[in-house]
């Protein structure tokens, strides 16, 4: 069985091809191939066939394309090839059957035969590398990755042809070449090396003027494509030409090797490995996985890429420290020596590939006048010197993979680790490992080896407040560590006070050439000037996450632009991604220490205005986003008051596309950005915030948030006297505590806001304020009162209101109607009410069908009531709105036992009292026990009916909630009279008449024909 790459992607069996499946299959089969001998991920894997976008079935699917590829071979009688490891797969093939084993096989006899000047057998062995390839490598795979090591196996090829073309010009082959170097220029045209020969060839075959006309055309296309002119030693051979300069006659001795031969073998074997860390401490996971890359199965002789390791991570974090870490682990197994070098690429002063080749060479054994001028030059024969020979190379603060692609050997014996502040993504076939900071046991772990084991466990909380105060960052924990045992008198709670100061927290984090500071400092100054203004003004904000659209208005620039800088950040790892979003959803944030630094540079360097300026567009693009998303839910029953600055309608349209899903993601930037509107005096922003956000805070039970922004609004509408605000904020302060259950204080802030609404004639607020005032005299059994609230609220919101507040004010009227035995009156005023929820949203539609499931219960028309009361109920669970869900959830249960399934009202009522109890909501805990108590009483069980029934009984009272009270006490009135408690059942109709005396007349003849009726007619839901 043959395996082929050099080309399109072949499985060859006794001249017969085999059919390898679609495209992700023969994906895999690539990617498993390009590391043959080697183990690749899952998740390199997945990287492979989706980029950036997997979906949740990717491990699936590639465990369905091995399993595929895998009876392929086995059917093949070669079951073994793809083998399962720990984490992945790996291909498992010889070199005689793989066509890229063969070609690298055959490049090293070449290579080999030219060093010994052997170029006959050399250029045969080099033609027969070269006719392994069929066309492009691995041609017609449609993956990123693929194709960038395919565009290396490519490259490798056409370096192949030009050493070989430069044997043949000097074994005097110059005629036959000019047809090939023609076509090679034509396919490479951008390559100088390649035009020289092709210059040569045409002038040793006496086309001089050929020739030149060569060098004009390779002018031509560089200075058009590149804009720059050739380099000087094409213009050299051009000028050679042009004089017909006798060097470039064939010489009439031996053969001549254009490439220099490589030197005499070195005296001494390379050992430039810095001194180990000797309180070296985590990262045992991190490390065994480099360790299994260097020296693991992966390592044997199938192996034929060169495995190259990335660690990359914040500054601080410790790559330095693993790379040379790791690379003392494994000197054992790189025999023929270890190089290092600190390429600087985080700061101005990088190293450039040329001065560290140089370095090396020397390194190596070449003397100073061998080291050839140029770059490639020297990236040659610093290849052909590691070639066969097992070395390490540690490649430290690497910037980019332009820096460090010469560098890299040609040979698989070889190895390189590198560490980097970006994560290299360019860099083919490397393995990447991101370095994350310690976690609590590793931290102190690494405090204790330098401050001493006792002073860490004689003060275990300073030291555990200690990391937090580090960020956990190695550097941070050594240099607090250090200053701990440099100053034996101190204690870590001396430490931990002068750290908690923000303001001098960097300062205090600096001994010996050891700082915090300056190590962000360095990969600060790298990145583009934009990208550090960004940096700088994200530190206005005090929430923990950081968004795209929050960068375009700190900067006021497209989003595009923006987050193409926050990219540009986290590449530097001066912020980091974090959750599952994408598109303008990903979200990043800073690293504790960072923030502090860019709080610095902020104070530094951003005048103040501009800094109140970006949070003023911060908080307008906030408010924008609030303003869509509660539009989307609930419409506008109050207005919210236009921001000065807004992001564009169709971001802002993406954003809140979902509204619940937004506001989940972007909860903090919310809750933030309330506090920080408050602190800069912007009380219309801040109020309006305040308002916006409560619709989500009901919907999502976040009281505690909705509490907090309630109280900063409150108290900058009162501290600015701004009478609108107030209004709007005791409004929201008293559906904060209708829905807390706190009805008084709901009454009184209720009454508050009508009177500020009428005095500032704003009918539309007053309308809303109205209806929930209304409702409230409902639940607390006040019905007079609440008619008469809800006939002024449906007057006025039909003149001045909203489709969404006429149609719940229709609901609170229906409601009534109900508990005045009025189910037809009812049902014609929700009928009217979801007439009006075309316009309103689907919360508001699912909440009339709650309504219309009591009614119908009342009308005897329980498979209707189950039918509409579902479609709700599907609505609530679809946007996750638990309070409403346990609401209808009780309305399920009842329709179910009235259809006579106790079972499966069992059920629904039981998951009803989970949600009630999860939500803290006590009203509808109550609701679901008396539903429960209605449903023993079906079912025969007095004893757990009194139970249930004493259970809700309590909540309504504690609630002050009479109508509810009442239909406990009328179900506790049964069940004793079910168990022969005639004394008990009188009991507790003397309290329902109790209760009766204290509501008016109207409602107490209610209840008296309430007595007289089954349970389940009572009406009192």
């Amino acid at each position: 069985m043959d395996f082929r790459i050099l080309g399109p992607l072949e499985v060859v069996l006794t001249d017969r091809r085999l059919e390898l499946g679609g495209a992700r299959q023969q994906t895999v089969l690539a990617a498993l191939l390009l590391e043959a001998g080697r183990t690749v991920t899952v998740s390199r894997l997945t990287e492979t066939i989706y980029d950036d976008a997997p979906p949740p079935t990717a491990k699936a699917q590639i465990q369905i394309c091995v399993s595929a590829l895998r009876r392929l071979f086995g059917n093949c009688g070669r079951p073994d090839i793809i083998v399962t490891q720990s984490n992945g797969y790996a291909v498992r093939i010889a070199d005689e059957g793989f066509d890229l084993g063969r070609f690298e096989h055959l490049l090293r006899q070449a290579k080999q035969a030219r060093a010994e000047n052997r170029a006959e057998e050399a250029v045969a062995h080099y033609r027969d590398a070269l006719g392994l390839w069929r066309g492009p490598a691995l041609e017609g795979i449609e993956s990123r990755v693929v194709q960038a090591a395919a565009m290396r196996l490519d490259e490798d090829r056409v370096a192949a042809n030009e050493e070989c073309v430069d044997l043949e010009f000097d074994l005097g082959h110059h005629h036959e070449l000019v047809g090939e170097l023609t076509a090679l220029v034509a396919q490479y045209p951008l390559r100088e090396r390649l035009r020289g020969q092709l210059m040569l060839a045409l002038y040793r075959s006496g086309r001089q003027a050929e020739a030149l006309q060569a060098y004009n055309q390779a002018r031509r296309v560089m200075i058009e494509e590149l804009g720059i002119e050739p380099h000087e030693r094409l213009q050299r051979l051009q000028h050679a030409i042009l004089t017909s300069d006798p060097a470039l006659n064939l010489p009439a001795t031996a053969v001549r090797v254009s490439t220099p031969p490589p030197p005499s073998p070195p005296v001494a074997v390379p050992r430039l490995l810095p001194t180990d860390i000797a309180d070296f401490s985590g990262r045992s996971k991190l490390v065994d996985e480099v360790l299994e890359r260097l020296v693991g199965s992966g390592g044997g002789p199938g192996r034929y890429a060169v495995p190259i390791v990335a660690l990359s991570g914040k500054p601080g974090i410790g790559k330095s420290t693993m790379a040379v870490h790791v690379a003392h682990r494994v000197v054992e197994h790189y025999p023929d020596g270890q190089l290092y070098a600190n390429l600087h690429g985080g700061s101005s002063r990088s190293v450039a590939a040329i001065r560290v080749l140089e370095r090396f060479l020397r390194a190596l054994g070449v003397t100073g006048s061998s080291v050839p001028e140029g770059l490639e030059e020297r990236a040659e024969l610093y290849r052909m010197l590691l070639a066969d020979k097992k070395v390490l190379i540690v490649l430290d603060d690497v910037g980019t993979e332009g820096q460090v692609l010469p560098l890299l050997p040609g040979s698989p014996n070889a190895a390189v680790v590198l560490s980097s502040r970006s994560r290299l993504a360019g860099l083919s076939g490397a393995v990447h490992v991101e370095v994350d900071v310690f976690d609590s046991a590793q931290s102190l772990d690494l405090l204790s080896r330098i401050a001493g084991p006792e002073r860490v466990q004689s003060e275990p909380a300073f030291s555990v407040a200690l990391a937090e105060l580090c960020g956990h960052l190695p550097l941070a924990l050594r240099i607090a560590g250090a200053r701990l045992a440099a100053r034996p008198h101190w204690s870590i709670e001396q430490l931990v006070e002068r750290l908690a100061d923000e303001t001098r927290r960097l300062d205090e984090l600096k001994h010996g050439e050891m700082a915090i500071r300056a190590s962000i400092s360095l990969t600060y100054e790298s990145v583009s000037g934009d990208a550090r203004r960004l940096f700088r003004r994200l530190a206005i904000l005090d929430c923990d996450i950081i968004t795209a659209w929050l960068g375009s208005a700190l900067l006021d620039r497209p989003v595009a632009e923006a987050q193409d800088l926050l990219d540009d950040l986290a590449d530097a790892q001066l912020l980091e991604t974090t959750g599952t979003g994408r598109g303008v959803n990903v979200h990043y944030r800073f690293h504790d220490l960072i923030r502090v630094f860019a709080r610095e540079r902020l104070a530094a360097e951003e005048p103040i205005a501009e800094r109140s300026a970006a949070l003023g567009r911060m908080l307008g693009g906030l408010l924008t986003l609030v303003d869509a998303a509660r539009r989307k839910e609930l419409e506008d029953r109050l207005l919210i008051p236009p921001p000065a600055w807004s992001l564009p309608e169709a971001l802002v349209d993406r954003l809140v596309e979902h509204p619940l899903a937004w506001f989940e993601r972007e909860r903090s930037i919310l809750v933030s950005g309330i506090r920080q509107a408050a602190q800069a005096g912007l009380t219309e922003v801040c109020w309006g915030l305040a308002l916006g956000a409560a619709t989500f805070f009901l919907s999502r039970f976040y009281l505690d948030d909705w509490r907090e922004a309630q109280q900063l609004a409150m108290a900058a509408v009162q501290q600015a006297g701004d009478t609108a605000g107030q209004a709007t904020m005791l409004y929201v302060n008293g559906a904060l505590a209708s829905n807390e259950r706190r009805f008084d204080d709901a009454r009184r802030d209720y009454l508050a806001a009508i009177q500020l609404f009428t005095e500032l004639d704003d009918q539309r607020s007053l309308a809303t304020a109205l209806a929930n005032l209304g409702y409230l005299h409902l639940v607390t059994g006040q019905l007079d009162a609440a008619a008469e609230r809800c006939r002024q609220a449906l007057d006025l919101s039909r003149r001045h209101g909203t489709p969404s507040n006429t149609s719940n004010v229709l609901c609170h009227l229906a409601q009534i109607r109900l508990l005045f035995s009025d189910p037809e009156g009812a049902e014609a005023l929700l009928s009217d009410a979801m007439e009006l929820a075309g316009g309103v949203s689907g919360r508001q539609k699912a909440y009339i069908q709650v309504r219309l499931g009591y009614t119908y219960l009342e009308l005897g028309r329980s498979a209707e009531a189950l039918r509409i009361v579902e479609a709700a109920l599907a609505v609530y669970q679809k946007i996750g709105d638990p309070m409403g869900e346990s609401y209808a959830l009780i309305c399920t249960g009842l329709a179910k036992l009235r259809l006579g399934a106790r079972a499966e009202a069992s059920g629904t009522l039981r998951h009803a009292l989970l949600l009630a109890t999860t939500t803290d909501d006590r009203l509808s805990r109550g609701r679901v026990l008396a539903a429960l108590a209605e449903l023993a009483l079906a079912e025969g069980d007095s004893a757990g009916a009194v139970t249930a029934a004493e259970q809700a009984l309590d909540l309504f009272a504690t609630l002050g909630v009479p109508l509810d009270e009442v239909n406990a006490l009328k179900l506790l009135r049964d069940a004793h009279r079910v168990r022969g408690d005639d004394a008990s059942a009188v009991e507790a109709v003397a309290r329902i008449l109790a209760i009766a005396a204290k509501l008016g007349p109207e409602v107490a003849e209610r209840l008296r024909v309430v007595l007289a009726t089954p349970t389940h007619r009572a009406g009192m839901s």
